[in-house]
């Protein structure tokens, strides 16, 4: 879902936003992160078998470093931001497990309570500041919400994926085709409905995360459970890598260098 400039309120995109503007490309990437989120947090806790608790501090340790470097930043930059992305992916990953797993909640009282949380925080920023932002981001107080917002769903979405694919039998690769049609769905009513597009961004947000997550266990879970069998260190490092690739790619592509402080105005 692109933007364009017709909601909540907005103007055009903020040049001196500290967050990217939403084109294909940042969902692409933001699927890889996600991925990524699910095979890295996989990779600690399981390959590793540091488990859920210790893996969840790891992560939480790693999200908190990111997110200071990103707070303390005057201007948008790339690696940082997607750093901070997928900390709130590994987090998210891990914390979810646990509390399917390890307090035993199940995946569908996860998830109910999780989407309860999302909408209070949601319903918070909009009492609040009067809007819901996605992309013009340069009030401390929206980058407390974006960021809470992001962590939250994330984990939200990691439920949601496993919910899908265990409880309701689908499997990885029919759960990942459930979410990209959700997703596509978003992607319609943003073109062709005068919905809000920052409801319409969170919703495909929220999407996106179990769609990574299912990819992301179509790649590393056994056969028999109906995954490739990759290796879960090896999968994360080949998909930080495209990240990699990918981000320096957008940042040339709109005039950025990926430590540059603005776009440039169109």
């Amino acid at each position: 879902m692109t933007t364009n400039g017709r909601a909540d309120g907005r103007h055009g995109f903020d040049p001196l936003s500290k967050v990217p503007r939403v084109t294909l490309m940042f969902w692409v990437i933001k699927i890889f992160a996600t991925t990524l989120g699910e095979t890295g947090g996989d990779a600690v806790t399981m390959t590793l078998q540091l488990g859920y608790a210790v893996g969840s501090l790891i992560f939480l340790a790693f999200f908190a470093v990111t997110l200071a470097a990103q707070v303390a930043s005057k201007k948008y930059h790339p690696f940082v931001y997607w750093a901070v992305v997928v900390a709130t992916t590994t987090v998210g990953t891990t914390m979810s497990d646990y509390f399917d797993r390890t307090l035993g909640l199940g995946y569908v009282k996860s998830s109910a309570i999780l989407l309860c949380l999302v909408l209070v925080i949601l319903f918070a920023w909009h009492r609040v500041m009067g809007r819901l932002e996605f992309e013009n981001i340069r009030d401390r107080r929206d980058e407390v919400f974006y960021w809470l917002t992001i962590l939250v769903s994330n984990t939200l979405g990691t439920a949601l994926g496993d919910f899908t694919a265990d409880d309701l039998g689908l499997g990885f690769e029919r759960g990942a085709l459930v979410f990209a049609g959700l997703i596509a769905l978003v992607a319609a009513l943003h073109y062709f409905t005068k919905l809000s597009d920052g409801v319409l961004f969170w919703a495909a947000y929220i999407l996106t995360r179990p769609l990574g997550a299912t990819l992301g266990d179509t790649l590393t879970k056994p056969h028999e459970q109906g995954g490739l069998n990759l290796s879960r260190i090896t999968s994360s490092l080949v998909i930080a890598a495209i990240m990699v690739v990918l981000i320096i790619l957008t940042s040339k592509r709109l005039g950025r260098s990926p430590d540059s402080a603005n776009y440039a105005r169109s």
